[in-house]
Protein backbone atom coordinates (compact mmCIF):
# COMPACT_ATOMS: atom_id res chain seq x y z
CA UNK A 1 0.00 0.00 0.00
CA UNK A 2 1.27 3.70 -1.03
CA UNK A 3 0.99 6.61 0.33
CA UNK A 4 -1.21 7.66 -2.38
CA UNK A 5 -3.65 4.69 -1.89
CA UNK A 6 -4.21 5.46 2.16
CA UNK A 7 -4.55 9.57 1.64
CA UNK A 8 -6.37 9.68 -1.97
CA UNK A 9 -9.97 10.17 -1.95
CA UNK A 10 -11.81 7.72 -4.23
CA UNK A 11 -14.57 10.13 -6.24
CA UNK A 12 -15.90 7.03 -8.24
CA UNK A 13 -17.11 5.65 -4.98
CA UNK A 14 -19.29 9.00 -4.24
CA UNK A 15 -22.61 7.13 -6.12
CA UNK A 16 -22.25 3.42 -3.99
CA UNK A 17 -21.40 5.96 -0.42
CA UNK A 18 -24.75 8.03 -1.24
CA UNK A 19 -26.67 5.08 -1.53
CA UNK A 20 -25.43 3.65 1.67
CA UNK A 21 -26.16 7.25 3.52
CA UNK A 22 -29.93 7.78 2.43
CA UNK A 23 -30.46 3.50 3.07
CA UNK A 24 -29.21 3.76 6.32
CA UNK A 25 -30.91 6.96 7.14
CA UNK A 26 -34.36 6.25 5.73
CA UNK A 27 -33.98 2.40 7.46
CA UNK A 28 -32.85 4.11 10.87
CA UNK A 29 -36.28 6.87 10.61
CA UNK A 30 -38.62 4.81 9.18
CA UNK A 31 -39.18 2.61 12.59
CA UNK A 32 -39.56 5.85 14.25
CA UNK A 33 -41.91 7.76 11.93
CA UNK A 34 -43.82 4.10 11.85
CA UNK A 35 -44.62 4.93 15.78
CA UNK A 36 -46.08 7.69 15.33
CA UNK A 37 -47.79 7.42 12.04
CA UNK A 38 -48.94 3.94 12.38
CA UNK A 39 -48.65 2.93 15.51
CA UNK A 40 -46.33 0.29 14.86
CA UNK A 41 -42.84 -1.31 16.79
CA UNK A 42 -45.24 0.05 20.27
CA UNK A 43 -45.79 3.37 19.08
CA UNK A 44 -48.62 5.95 19.88
CA UNK A 45 -50.17 6.45 16.26
CA UNK A 46 -51.21 9.32 14.92
CA UNK A 47 -53.79 10.60 17.27
CA UNK A 48 -51.50 9.65 20.21
CA UNK A 49 -48.45 11.59 18.63
CA UNK A 50 -50.34 14.72 17.75
CA UNK A 51 -51.98 14.54 21.58
CA UNK A 52 -48.46 14.66 22.97
CA UNK A 53 -46.92 17.01 20.39
CA UNK A 54 -49.77 19.29 20.78
CA UNK A 55 -50.93 19.00 24.51
CA UNK A 56 -47.69 18.00 26.32
CA UNK A 57 -45.20 19.51 23.81
CA UNK A 58 -47.38 22.52 23.36
CA UNK A 59 -46.20 22.53 19.38
CA UNK A 60 -48.76 23.73 16.55
CA UNK A 61 -51.15 21.01 15.14
CA UNK A 62 -49.58 21.76 11.56
CA UNK A 63 -45.96 21.50 12.54
CA UNK A 64 -46.94 18.36 14.92
CA UNK A 65 -48.32 16.90 11.73
CA UNK A 66 -45.11 17.97 9.78
CA UNK A 67 -43.13 16.37 12.20
CA UNK A 68 -44.87 13.26 11.58
CA UNK A 69 -44.62 13.42 7.98
CA UNK A 70 -41.00 14.15 7.48
CA UNK A 71 -40.14 10.84 9.56
CA UNK A 72 -42.65 8.42 8.03
CA UNK A 73 -42.78 9.26 4.37
CA UNK A 74 -39.17 11.26 4.48
CA UNK A 75 -37.76 7.79 5.60
CA UNK A 76 -39.59 6.20 2.87
CA UNK A 77 -38.39 8.56 0.33
CA UNK A 78 -34.70 8.55 1.36
CA UNK A 79 -35.10 4.66 0.49
CA UNK A 80 -36.27 4.75 -2.90
CA UNK A 81 -34.35 7.99 -3.42
CA UNK A 82 -36.75 9.95 -4.85
CA UNK A 83 -37.77 13.50 -4.08
CA UNK A 84 -34.57 13.09 -1.73
CA UNK A 85 -33.35 16.97 -1.07
CA UNK A 86 -36.84 17.59 -0.22
CA UNK A 87 -36.92 14.24 2.37
CA UNK A 88 -33.52 15.09 3.68
CA UNK A 89 -34.02 18.53 4.66
CA UNK A 90 -37.48 17.42 6.31
CA UNK A 91 -35.62 15.16 8.50
CA UNK A 92 -32.79 17.15 8.74
CA UNK A 93 -35.09 20.39 10.24
CA UNK A 94 -36.88 17.59 12.16
CA UNK A 95 -34.13 16.37 13.82
CA UNK A 96 -32.34 20.36 14.68
CA UNK A 97 -35.65 20.63 16.74
CA UNK A 98 -35.54 18.04 18.38
CA UNK A 99 -31.63 18.39 19.53
CA UNK A 100 -32.42 22.14 20.09
CA UNK A 101 -35.55 21.98 22.14
CA UNK A 102 -35.16 18.88 23.96
CA UNK A 103 -31.98 17.14 23.88
CA UNK A 104 -29.77 19.36 24.28
CA UNK A 105 -30.72 19.30 27.37
CA UNK A 106 -29.50 16.13 27.83
CA UNK A 107 -26.30 16.26 27.71
CA UNK A 108 -24.11 14.89 24.51
CA UNK A 109 -24.30 11.01 25.10
CA UNK A 110 -27.43 8.92 24.82
CA UNK A 111 -29.19 7.36 27.69
CA UNK A 112 -27.51 3.58 27.48
CA UNK A 113 -27.97 3.12 31.29
CA UNK A 114 -30.80 4.93 31.98
CA UNK A 115 -29.67 7.05 34.19
CA UNK A 116 -29.88 10.25 32.44
CA UNK A 117 -33.43 12.30 32.12
CA UNK A 118 -33.53 11.48 28.15
CA UNK A 119 -31.75 10.88 25.07
CA UNK A 120 -28.66 12.79 24.69
CA UNK A 121 -27.34 14.69 21.20
CA UNK A 122 -24.98 12.35 19.94
CA UNK A 123 -27.42 10.77 17.81
CA UNK A 124 -28.93 13.80 16.30
CA UNK A 125 -25.38 15.17 15.20
CA UNK A 126 -24.91 11.75 13.05
CA UNK A 127 -28.79 12.58 11.80
CA UNK A 128 -28.06 15.69 11.27
CA UNK A 129 -24.81 14.99 9.36
CA UNK A 130 -26.00 12.65 6.78
CA UNK A 131 -29.05 15.00 6.14
CA UNK A 132 -26.89 17.75 5.22
CA UNK A 133 -24.58 15.32 3.00
CA UNK A 134 -27.67 14.32 1.40
CA UNK A 135 -29.15 17.78 0.87
CA UNK A 136 -25.67 19.15 -0.48
CA UNK A 137 -24.90 16.81 -3.04
CA UNK A 138 -28.35 14.61 -3.79
CA UNK A 139 -29.17 11.32 -3.88
CA UNK A 140 -26.63 9.68 -6.55
CA UNK A 141 -27.09 7.90 -9.36
CA UNK A 142 -28.84 4.54 -7.79
CA UNK A 143 -31.65 6.53 -6.99
CA UNK A 144 -35.34 7.48 -8.64
CA UNK A 145 -34.84 11.15 -8.41
CA UNK A 146 -31.58 9.97 -11.26
CA UNK A 147 -33.77 7.92 -13.13
CA UNK A 148 -36.71 10.44 -13.44
CA UNK A 149 -34.09 13.40 -14.32
CA UNK A 150 -32.42 11.04 -16.93
CA UNK A 151 -29.01 10.48 -17.33
CA UNK A 152 -28.04 13.78 -19.62
CA UNK A 153 -29.77 16.31 -17.11
CA UNK A 154 -27.75 14.45 -14.04
CA UNK A 155 -24.41 15.21 -15.57
CA UNK A 156 -25.27 18.72 -16.12
CA UNK A 157 -26.50 19.34 -12.51
CA UNK A 158 -23.33 17.47 -11.23
CA UNK A 159 -21.65 19.90 -13.01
Amino acid sequence: MTAATLFRTNRNALDGLLLILRLAMGIVMFPHGAQKMLGWFGGPGFSGTMHFFTGMAHIPAFFAVLAILAEFLGSIFLILGVLTRLAALAITTNMLVAVSTIHVHNGFFMNWSGQQKGEGMEYFIYAIAVGLTLIITGPGRFSLDAQLVGKGEENALRG
